[in-house]
């Protein structure tokens, strides 16, 4: 079984940043992705972006590039999503999820069948 666990939401002013932790712990597989999602009030949830554990590559989706980073610290099982020049429309809880890597992640790391363990989320607030 694996745990994942958010943290670092919050309430935050427009143009500002913030950094959610992900930490993934218990039976993780050896090579592990990590996808970052979002849900909007009234909306379906959105993949944002995602992480090869394998080798490090990221992936986002066009609404976040280039204001949103992910990065990971082996060491600590522990990913972060590095949020700047946040949007009122950034509005959401945030998700991270893990599952086992394959080798077609890059083209389909957007896809939620591929994570297998799921966080509770943590709210982020941005206000105009």
């Amino acid at each position: 079984q694996v745990h994942v666990v958010e943290s670092g939401g919050g309430l935050v002013q427009s143009g500002g940043s913030l950094r959610l932790s992900c930490q993934a712990s218990g039976s993780t597989p050896d090579y592990y992705a990590i996808g970052w999602f979002r849900q909007a009030p009234g909306k379906e949830r959105e993949a944002i972006g995602g992480i090869s554990r394998l080798d490090g590559s990221t992936y986002y989706t066009d609404s976040v590039k280039g204001r949103f980073t992910i990065a990971g610290d082996n060491a600590e099982n522990t990913v972060f999503l590095q949020m700047n020049s946040l949007k009122p429309e950034d509005t959401a809880v945030y998700y991270c999820a893990t599952g086992e890597e394959g080798p077609a992640y890059g083209t389909s790391w957007y896809y939620e069948v591929l994570y297998d363990y799921w966080g509770q989320g943590t709210q982020v607030t941005v206000s105009s």
